[in-house]
Formats: C-alpha cells, sequence, structure tokens
C-alpha cells in the first residue's frame, strides 16, 4: 500500500493510526552532499520537495525485500542533518499487507504496480492552509530546518499544493481525505480493494 500526500498531510499519523506495519520513504532522501540535488529555482536552496532528491531505486529494493522476505534493511535518515546516520531492520513477519508512505511514493506507483505488488495508492489531502499550518508547527517543533528555511518552503509548498496534488493523482494515487483513505485502507487490509488504477 502505498501512501503519498503533501508534506504535512498527515501520512505518517494515517500510517500509525492503521495498525499496519509501515515503510518510512522519507528515509531514502538523498544526503546533503549529494551532486545530484535539485535546487528550488532563483534560489540556493536544495528542493528537497522534488523527486530528484529522493533515492527511488533502493526504496523499490527495499519494498521489493520485504515483499519477498518479510524483512529488509533500511537507512536511518535524519531531516535535520540531512543525512543518514545509521541503519536498522523492518520487519513485517508475515503480514501480507504494509504500507509504505512518503511524499514520493506516487513516482514508484507504476514500478509497484508492474512488479505485482501494489494494493492501493492513495494520495492523503486535507487542504493548502490546513496542511502549511501542521507542516510549519510540526518542522518548528521537531528542529528540521532553520525557520527562514521553513517559512520560504511552507510559502511555497501552499501554492504548489494542488498542482502536487494533481502529479500524485496523475501517478495513479486515488485523491482521498483521512477518512477515505482510512477507509480503503482496512478494505485492503481484508483483501477486498482492487489495485490503484492505472493513470492515462
Amino acid at each position: 500500500m502505498l501512501l503519498c500526500g503533501p508534506s504535512g498531510s498527515g501520512k505518517s499519523l494515517l500510517a500509525a493510526r492503521s495498525g499496519l506495519p509501515v515503510l518510512r520513504l522519507d528515509d531514502f532522501y538523498k544526503e546533503g552532499d549529494d551532486p545530484t540535488l535539485p535546487q528550488v529555482p532563483g534560489s540556493s536552496d536544495i528542493d528537497w520537495d522534488h523527486p530528484d532528491s529522493w533515492d527511488a531505486d533502493t526504496a523499490v529494493a527495499a519494498i521489493m525485500e520485504l515483499c519477498r522476505t518479510g524483512r529488509t534493511n533500511v537507512p536511518l535518515y535524519d531531516i535535520s542533518l540531512s543525512a543518514r546516520t545509521g541503519e536498522e531492520a523492518v520487519e513485517i513477519g508475515r503480514t501480507p499487507l504494509f504500507i509504505a508512505e512518503g511524499i514520493f511514493a506516487a513516482e514508484i506507483v507504476t514500478r509497484c504496480r508492474e512488479l505485482g505488488v501494489l494494493a492501493d495508492a492513495l494520495c492523503l489531502s486535507r487542504g493548502p492552509v490546513k496542511t502549511f499550518r501542521r507542516r510549519f508547527l510540526r518542522d518548528l517543533r521537531e528542529g528540521r530546518k532553520s525557520v527562514p528555511f521553513l517559512l520560504r518552503r511552507g510559502w511555497r509548498l501552499m501554492r504548489l499544493e494542488r498542482s502536487i496534488i494533481a502529479r500524485q493523482t496523475a501517478l495513479g494515487a486515488h485523491a482521498c481525505d483521512r477518512d477515505e483513505a482510512l477507509g480503503r485502507l482496512t478494505e485492503a487490509a481484508a483483501g477486498r480493494c482492487p489495485a490503484a488504477t492505472p493513470a492515462t
């Protein structure tokens, strides 16, 4: 089960509430000294909301290993440091379904579908203003980046939120609110939810 949506839309909270095992896709960010990191146009800021700031190949490999063996090793990523600080094991045992959540989850919908491991793909949305407020308070509380950076990023993402959701749905994720997402997660856990419809 892939769960995407704008940063601050409540993905991690929803995944925790589901009771299903969770793979944090944000742990597959590239490190801050990676020369391939994209920049925000007209700025010296790294664009951490661009898919090129993320290692999709390693994330898909981890998903496949979890599906095949029920266990995989994943990096531990510290967003405040923009660096991997270690590694940990993720185990799902014999559970037939787990959630892979992160802002770039939609980027791998097609690959997971073609590999035969996709149960569903959801794009969580709560509205630009609510998302801005939740994201800023979370990032400030966790000390993820400097306050000026968080304000610049928050304002930019609030203006872009509708286009972010449009892109993720075009990639094959179903846009929904928290209640619908919980319902679809429940259906998928019971084996009754079809795979996400391919994008057209």
